[in-house]
């Protein structure tokens, strides 16, 4: 059975790393070599593609870190959570990603929606 919790805390722990070499060790366990993503302002593919993208999220907002809010749920090879991206202040955007996983249970394709943004 698959825990869709665990996948969608590992993908968030993915995005909270703020070492390179570490978030590249730990998208690589999680992520398909041929991943992609895509969401309302960012798309990239390969996970060195997704490693940088997420690299330059952190630039944007240091001192933010993403947490999942709720139970993650999923059936089949589909996933769907909801996260926030905070810091002290409060959140800055909130998301749905919905993600496929391919047959040894890596995440090979998320799509992200942002349910706020605080401007």
């Amino acid at each position: 059975m698959t825990d869709f919790n665990q996948i969608a805390d590992r993908y968030l722990a993915s995005w909270n790393e703020r070492d390179a070499a570490k978030r590249e060790a730990a998208l690589a366990g999680i992520f398909a070599a041929d991943a992609s993503f895509v969401d309302p302002v960012m798309q990239s593919e390969g996970l060195a593609g997704i490693a940088a993208m997420i690299g330059q999220v952190q630039e944007r907002f240091p001192g933010h870190s993403f947490k999942r809010l709720g139970e993650a749920d999923g059936y089949n090879n589909r996933l769907r959570f909801t996260w926030e991206l905070a810091a002290g202040d409060g959140a800055v955007v909130k998301g749905t990603d919905v993600a496929t996983l391919d047959a040894s249970g890596k995440v090979n394709a998320v799509i992200g929606f942002f349910d706020f943004v605080r401007h």
